[in-house]
């Protein structure tokens, strides 16, 4: 079982998001289980592998992990400095 979470924000059809949830409630799980579940069975059909946040390490490597628990692009992505107005001179 996965441990930690990220955030996935996507845009859907409002009447499509609807009946998901209706049809989600009736079977009894919640719409993110789903999800999960299509992006784990996705995953697999494509023969892509991941470790789970939750599995055990085979070594205390950092390389083999995942950017330890930073989100996806946070580390990547250069942050503005305050003041610098950003326009051209």
């Amino acid at each position: 079982m996965e441990l930690k979470t990220a955030r996935l924000t996507l845009l859907i059809d409002p009447a499509k998001k609807a009946a998901f949830e209706r049809l989600c409630a009736k079977q009894d799980v919640t719409p993110s289980q789903v999800v999960r579940r299509l992006i784990r069975e996705y995953l697999a059909a494509h023969g892509v592998k991941y470790r789970p946040s939750g599995a055990a390490e085979d070594s205390g490597d950092d390389a083999s992990r995942s950017d330890a628990g930073r989100r996806p692009g946070a580390a990547r992505v250069p942050h503005a400095k305050s003041g610098s107005g950003g326009g051209a001179r």
